[in-house]
């Protein structure tokens, strides 16, 4: 399995596909599909018939998820996306934004 670079709470941008440009918090992340629901991104329907939970039923939008490979983090220095490391500082592993050398 790949070590992800992307947790849940990340800032980040979409690079490629229908929502590139979008950016958004990640809410969660599924490792064993690498893929991630990011807040506000790739929106999609689901039609929900009536039940004891939602009475009224109707259209439910919702986020689906996304590929690990078509978002990158969002660099809190200087807002742009950038690729993760994982350096060790004493005794801890920690990721930093590869642009700005900045720990994260």
């Amino acid at each position: 399995m790949i070590k992800l670079k992307i947790k849940s709470g990340d800032i980040v941008r979409v690079i490629a596909g229908d929502h590139k440009g979008a950016e958004g918090k990640v809410l969660r992340v599924y490792k064993d599909k690498n893929k991630a629901i990011v807040e506000g991104v790739n929106m999609v329907s689901k039609h929900t018939k009536p039940s004891a939970k939602s009475p009224q039923g109707g259209i439910v939008r919702k986020e689906a998820s996304i590929q690990i490979s078509n978002i990158s983090l969002i660099d809190p220095k200087t807002k742009e996306a950038t690729r993760v490391g994982i350096r060790v500082e004493g005794d801890k592993k920690v990721r930093f934004a590869k642009k700005s050398n900045q720990v994260l």
